[in-house]
């Protein structure tokens, strides 16, 4: 099937792309995915209110998320005042590099605005190789599963330290993998991003939704706090007090 890429001038359905300077070659692919979304390319890797699905071109193998279309409300506002949740993610993924935290190698974003109201928008990445989400820690045996831990905590501190906190810092957002370095974590779902100082009771509470077991929130406090420079003992209270408060948390599993 031969993909056109549309008419940038059409005003019924503007589109605005951004692409990393390395990936100048993708223009056409970026063009075609609302249209390969329509015809159900590739492989459905999560679907709910948005949809990410595996795509390969030339070779590459990439993640497509499909963000939803917003209400009438918000797609005035996202087509004339704010940036998508894609240029969003875009954006943060590139701040994360910068600071050298891992996020799955941005690629590129592509907005469509119908007329003056914002109607969808896609983000692009190359697939990730970590196998594993943090939540995997409490249904599979990992003989390394304190260094996943302790590597949470320094990683989190990085981004406190830069005022950077993930607003959706759960546990199917953080992915990791054992290399011959040690552990590398990446983190994904980036539209949701607070911005600015973050104090020591501020940055434990980033960590209420990652389930953990008194040890797992041991070793949590004990990284967070060596790199800032807090107290490790009132980190960790911090922590337990903070995750106590949420619904559906996981007990000591270990």
């Amino acid at each position: 099937m031969k993909w056109i890429k549309p008419s940038l001038c059409h005003l019924l359905a503007h589109r605005t792309l951004e692409l990393r300077p390395d990936y100048q070659d993708l223009k056409d692919f970026m063009y075609s995915i609302p249209e390969r979304f329509a015809a159900g390319e590739g492989s459905v890797v999560y679907k709910g209110r948005n949809e990410l699905r595996k795509m390969t071109y030339r070779g590459l193998d990439l993640v497509v998320k499909s963000f939803h279309r917003p209400n009438w409300v918000n797609r005035f506002v996202y087509g004339i005042f704010r940036p998508s949740k894609a240029k969003r993610s875009y954006d943060h993924a590139r701040m994360y590099q910068e600071i050298g935290v891992g996020t799955p190698a941005p690629v590129g974003y592509l907005n469509i605005r119908k007329g003056l109201l914002f109607d969808r928008s896609y983000y692009v990445t190359l697939a990730s190789a970590c196998p594993y989400v943090y939540n995997d820690l409490f249904y599979q045996h990992f003989d390394y599963a304190d260094e996943v831990v302790r590597t949470v905590g320094r990683v989190t501190a990085v981004l406190h330290e830069h005022g950077y906190a993930h607003k959706d810092y759960g546990r199917g957002n953080i992915l990791f993998q054992k290399t011959d370095k040690g552990v590398r974590i990446e983190i994904v779902d980036l539209n949701r991003m607070y911005i600015g100082p973050i104090d020591m009771r501020k940055g434990c509470k980033n960590f209420e939704r990652l389930p953990a077991t008194p040890h797992m929130h041991r070793l949590l406090a004990e990284e967070y706090a060596a790199i800032r420079g807090f107290d490790a003992e009132e980190c960790f209270k911090l922590m337990q007090a903070f995750r106590s408060t949420q619904p559906g948390k996981i007990n000591d599993l270990y």
